[in-house]
């Protein structure tokens, strides 16, 4: 058995993979999604660039959110796991 597989439950990331893949695309730009993953430290980040900027950089921030949001959802459960909730990839 590999390191990856290990505490790996196909109904937990399923419903992870799509929880952070809609709040993603729908909230982006204040890193809902990151908080959702467990990246609390690349969650501020999104979520101050937005606040501290009044809105300006809510923009790339959303961008960056819808494309990580899309990308979680066209992954498999598998690919998601292994990517970000076991190796814990935090930007796209």
């Amino acid at each position: 058995m590999n390191d990856v597989t290990i505490g790996y439950n196909d109904e937990e990331v399923r419903n992870k993979k799509v929880v952070c893949g809609v709040l993603g695309i729908l909230l982006g730009a204040f890193g809902i999604h990151k908080f959702v993953l467990g990246y609390t430290s690349t969650g501020v980040i999104m979520l101050l660039v937005t606040l501290l900027t009044f809105g300006v950089g809510a923009a790339v921030m959303y961008v960056i959110g819808l494309i990580e949001g899309i990308t979680y959802l066209l992954k498999t459960e598998r690919e998601f796991y292994e990517t970000y909730m076991a190796n814990e990839k935090n930007w796209f």
